[in-house]
């Protein structure tokens, strides 16, 4: 099988794949997937930081790192999700350059946030005699992080370019 991305899907080549059916995917694989990670993952965060905030290697602050993704992660994937995902859908990919631009920008924005917490977290680091909740929070960040970077590359490297194409080929009466 040759995945885009290791692990991405069971999909062999997302690159043929209709736009829609890789819209439906992306959202649920990985939107509705971040709107549960999240919310455990802050849960957890906060925990660890008030039981561990003495210790110098709590990651204070990581709650409110993740509440700030969260946030723009949230509004990033309803402009996507009410507004981009439909325009390729109806084929109008090519009169989504702007709105392309701005997604492209929000996805290094994610991946700076992302490299902040590893930075906070000194690259998922645990300390020895680590609780189980700051494992659980650690571990949960590990997956959530690689969703993410699958997300933005399969929209990024994949959906944008393939949704563009179609709607140019349609233009141009090839389809």
């Amino acid at each position: 099988m040759n995945a885009i991305v290791p692990g991405l899907s069971e999909r062999a080549d997302w690159q043929a794949a209709p736009v829609a059916d890789l819209v439906a995917y992306i959202v649920k694989r990985f939107h509705e997937r971040h709107r549960v990670q999240l919310p455990e993952l802050i849960r957890l965060s906060r925990k660890v930081e008030h039981l561990h905030e003495p210790d110098p290697d709590c990651p204070v602050g990581l709650t409110e790192m993740l509440e700030g993704l969260q946030q723009a992660l949230e509004s990033h994937m309803l402009k996507e999700e009410q507004v981009l995902f439909p325009m390729f859908v109806q084929g109008m990919g090519t009169l989504a350059r702007g709105p392309v631009a701005v997604m492209r920008f929000e996805h290094q924005e994610q991946d700076g946030a992302i490299n902040d917490i590893r930075r906070l977290t000194h690259e998922l680091s645990l300390p020895a005699g680590a609780c189980n909740s700051w494992r659980a929070l650690y571990g949960g960040l590990k997956t959530f992080m690689e969703d993410l970077a699958q997300h933005i590359h399969l929209e990024n490297e994949v959906l944008f370019l393939n949704a563009s194409n179609a709607a140019e080929g349609a233009h141009h009466g090839r389809v």
